[in-house]
């Protein structure tokens, strides 16, 4: 987050001094350097380096790759991952979270990144952050109106990687919903069944209840031991 901070302040702001400039870059060099020592404090503390090393590729090129001028933006991965760890513990809470930062966070970034990229392009139709942030949602969203475009490789580079971030979001958002109203309309049918069952149980102990009264009471009053109510003998068999 001090990254974005930094990172955006020294964007948006156009007339910074040489002295405030200078210290948004030091955070900026800082907080990358934190990244790297905590990746290279991690393999050295892994009981098996090599494989540590094989299955957490992304982490190195979380580190290596923002220190490319271009992509210091990945370094806000690192701010999904702690999302991941802080998220609720049912799926739906991790998607909602995710969902819901991812989509602020490439609506922001995607934008800013871009403006940075256009602005001082010849020929460049992006030259405003409002701009920037219209086109964004345009494309992360892919309606790509064609009103605004990037013009510079830069650019191009940072609208491709939204794209396919947009994409993989919307996909998100489409099975989210999907699994959420199949969830809604199942709930009416399962209430229904367990209600049947309880039912059926209720009448199970009722006939129960009914049958250990009747015996307890016995045969009904005025009628001699031995003999049916209506005064015959019993039978030999009885």
């Amino acid at each position: 987050m001090a990254f974005l901070v930094a990172y955006s302040w020294e964007i948006l702001a156009t007339d910074l001094s040489p002295r405030l400039r200078l210290l948004l870059q030091v955070v900026d060099y800082v907080t990358w350097a934190v990244f790297a020592v905590d990746y290279l404090v991690r393999v050295l503390l892994a009981k098996r380096r090599g494989e540590y090393f094989v299955r957490h590729i992304f982490d190195l090129l979380i580190v290596v790759l923002p220190l490319l001028q271009p992509l210091r933006l990945l370094r806000l991965f690192v701010l999904l991952r702690f999302i991941e760890r802080r998220a609720a513990s049912s799926l739906q809470g991790r998607v909602a979270s995710y969902v819901g930062v991812s989509t602020v966070l490439l609506l922001y970034t995607g934008g800013l990144a871009e403006f940075a990229a256009e602005r001082d392009v010849a020929g460049a139709n992006i030259t405003d952050f409002g701009t920037a942030l219209w086109w964004a949602l345009t494309t992360i969203t892919t309606v790509g109106y064609g009103d605004h475009y990037p013009v510079s490789f830069e650019g191009r580079l940072v609208a491709a990687v939204l794209m396919i971030a947009g994409v993989a979001l919307i996909g998100v958002v489409t099975a989210t919903v999907a699994a959420w109203l199949v969830q809604r309309v199942s709930r009416p049918g399962r209430a229904e069944d367990e209600g049947e069952t309880s039912i059926a149980e209720l009448r199970a102990q009722v006939a129960e209840l009914t049958e250990a009264v009747r015996q307890l009471n016995g045969p009904p009053q005025g009628t001699a031991p031995g003999r049916d109510p209506h005064g015959t003998a019993p039978s030999a068999a009885g």
